[in-house]
């Protein structure tokens, strides 16, 4: 038995989450993030952290991390020189996409750069027809001609794409072998290895991606791995995945696609087991950090999983849950436009230099700023004192804005935060009404370092009575990496109508899927009764454009299993779009197994109720901003600590705690459950 630890690496702050396996003791810590190298402030973080408990690096049994290394590179154009190797004539397909701007009434949006110049884009002759039939061998000399212009070139990473390759993939395996004789130092990102479906430009795209992060992500592992072993950490560290589950070290290396939604992932699971413990099955989580809000939709327990998703302008196909994000965070830049608006984000002022009111020499105001100047947030020091702020400076860079707008100080504050909140309810609209859900129907799970301190005023932007927040919410992403399982998700597209796919056919697919499973099984180790399998396939109306994923019965395929596939599918289709088209031919696209190995989680046993009475953890009172009366009232301050199960405080209230502060309106009462999470309900 040992210490379960959990980190998080966020763009401000970097979270640890520890749990005792054999007490049940959770602690947690916080440290200012270090984006020149992460691994120093994860590591650092660690370290203080378990000598906070008192314990030594030797006893921590599990090490899981969180990071945004390949987010981070993505978006900043921070990866390495890439190639690509595709079919003959196409090339450009890189360059065409699809035919879609990404604003439809904006006449001068821009695409993302293009990830690999046009020199170093080599059409090989080489051609797979649909069917799998070889039309063309490929030209292996041809090939070798590319892949030593490449070298020459100094590449550092090299992607390879040929049509149809997810139907028979032989030549991009000869091509994997013609790249190890000739470049075997590149990096190489295979399609069929990356995303064996069908859309060539997604396809293609993903791969892309991948090389362009793969060596980032190779620096990135061996640095972490190497300071992990210098301080005599004995457990391996495990990575978080985009849809939630985690994986070696080695597969993040090489496939750190899967990672781009790394860090708020795990704040979803967090929130799945935390639905699961309170009984709340309906929840839209917010995670507002530093930089941006991520927000989620879980109906009956669980987050949806979808198998592409763009991401900063990149489609990438690879298993991510549901999650939507909005630049808009504790850190985003507030500021007026050209036409005498007030705007605010997606630009933020990060972990360094932070907002004003952190003194390193940043004039512009951060809606943290704003918090400060309404002491929503304590106006004197954070994170229980160890972080002390500038109360002065908030002021005057709001001030320096409100002087713009001909508005007084705390209308301008006020304004600040209102715009902030209204783009965060646009972010929970679409996950919500736009998909067919009334957020009114679900309960907000607020979390992030910011998520508390915003969370009222974004439940009464949406017409949502109830918030919910969790017992560690500064540092849930982190606690979620102790909850989460080892996961690795694998796919085949092979289009059939479903009235004429054979039960033979469909057995065969998943037999495939399910032996590639039990390969990663065997790899990671994963004991037989820690294995678990949950079969999905892709379904539409033949002649669609875009699938639904739809759960598949386990065991032996039936007439019964396609059935049951047919009326499920019909169902999410009437949610989604309204209706379904009676009589009209279903088409299977692409059969996926999720693999899961089942780890020991952190637990968490209910309390007795302690009755009302909540003088006890009552510290002192301030005069803070209401945002439901709009002037300031005297407020008491509550230290979350001393709060017990069974506690009541009537708003307006601050309730005070390491990792964050939840405000609580004065329309707001607040009921402490059995697990201390703090449920706030709004007056009708």
């Amino acid at each position: 038995m040992g210490w379960r630890v959990g980190v998080d690496s966020g763009g401000t702050f970097t979270d640890v989450c520890l749990f005792h396996e054999e007490t049940g003791r959770l602690e947690i810590w916080k440290v200012p993030s270090t984006p020149h190298d992460p691994s120093e402030a994860i590591v650092g973080g660690m370290q203080e952290g378990v000598a906070q408990v008192g314990a030594h690096v030797d006893e921590v049994s599990y090490f899981g991390h969180g990071t945004t290394v390949a987010t981070n590179a993505l978006i900043q154009g921070r990866g390495v020189k890439t190639g690509l190797i595709t079919t003959d004539g196409f090339s450009d397909l890189l360059e065409i996409g699809r035919q879609k701007r990404p604003e439809l009434y904006d006449l001068q949006a821009d695409k993302s750069p293009v990830l690999v110049s046009r020199s170093l884009r080599k059409g090989i002759k080489e051609r797979v027809l649909f069917n799998g039939v070889v039309e063309k061998p490929l030209d292996v000399d041809e090939l070798r001609e590319a892949v030593r212009a490449m070298k020459a070139a100094d590449v550092k990473a090299v992607a390879v794409c040929f049509l149809y390759s997810f139907v028979d993939p032989r030549h991009e395996q000869a091509a994997l072998n013609v790249l190890g004789e000739e470049f075997p130092d590149v990096f190489v990102s295979a399609s069929h290895r990356i995303a064996p479906e069908f859309r060539e430009y997604e396809r293609m795209s993903t791969a892309v991606v991948n090389a362009y992060l793969g060596p980032v992500m190779q620096g990135y592992v061996k640095r972490l791995v190497t300071r992990l072993k210098e301080l005599d950490v004995k457990t391996h560290v495990q990575l978080t995945q985009s849809n939630g589950g985690v994986i070696g070290p080695e597969t993040a290396a090489d496939f750190p696609v899967r990672t781009v939604l790394s860090g708020p992932s795990t704040g979803v699971v967090a929130a799945q087991a935390i639905g699961a413990m309170t009984g709340i099955k309906n929840l839209i989580t917010f995670d507002m950090g530093g930089t941006s809000s991520d927000v989620a939709l879980l109906d009956d327990g669980q987050c949806v999983v979808v198998n592409e998703a763009t991401v900063h302008g990149y489609p990438i196909k690879a298993p991510m849950l549901d999650i939507h994000t909005v630049g808009a965070g504790g850190g985003s830049i507030a500021y007026v436009d050209e036409g005498g608006l007030l705007k605010v984000g997606p630009r933020s002022c990060g972990a360094f230099p932070g907002p004003a009111c952190y003194g390193n020499d940043n004039h512009e105001p951060a809606v943290t700023d704003a918090d400060v100047v309404l002491q929503t947030l304590n106006p004197e020091y954070l994170l229980n004192g160890r972080m002390r702020i500038n109360k002065d400076l908030s002021h005057d860079a709001v001030q320096r804005v409100s002087e713009k707008l001909g508005m007084d100080v705390v209308r301008t504050a006020d304004g600040i935060l209102e715009i902030v909140t209204a783009n965060m309810a646009k972010a929970i609209r679409v996950i919500s009404v736009q998909r067919g859900y009334d957020p009114r129907d679900f309960t907000l799970l607020a979390f992030g370092g910011a998520g508390p301190v915003h969370a009222a005023r974004l439940a009464e932007e949406l017409g949502m009575n109830r918030v919910l927040i969790p017992l560690t919410p500064g540092v849930l992403c982190a606690m979620g990496l102790l909850m989460t399982d080892l996961r690795m998700d694998v796919a085949a597209t092979k289009l059939r109508r479903l009235d004429e796919i054979t039960l033979e056919e469909v057995q065969e697919v998943f037999a495939q899927l399910e032996e590639k499973a039990g390969e990663w099984f065997k790899s990671e180790a994963i004991a037989d009764e820690r294995r678990v399998l949950a079969r999905t396939v892709d379904v539409r109306y033949l002649g669609q454009n875009y699938e639904i994923p739809v759960s598949f019965p386990s065991g032996k395929v039936t007439p019964e299993t396609l059935k049951k596939v047919e009326n499920r599918f019909l169902q999410q289709h009437q949610r989604l779009y309204g209706f379904v088209a009676e009589g009209e031919a279903i088409q299977l696209v692409t059969f996926r197994v999720e693999a899961m190995g089942v780890v020991d989680k952190a637990s968490f046993s209910p309390q007795d109720d302690d009755g009302a009475d909540a003088s006890r953890a009552v510290t002192g009172t301030r005069t803070v901003f209401d945002s439901s009366k709009k002037e300031f009232v005297e407020t008491r301050l509550y230290d979350r600590s001393k709060l017990r199960p069974g506690n009541i405080i009537q708003g307006p209230a601050i309730i005070d705690q390491m990792d964050t502060t939840t405000v609580v309106p004065s329309n707001f009462t607040v009921n402490v459950d059995r697990y201390l999470n703090l449920m706030l309900e709004m007056a009708s």
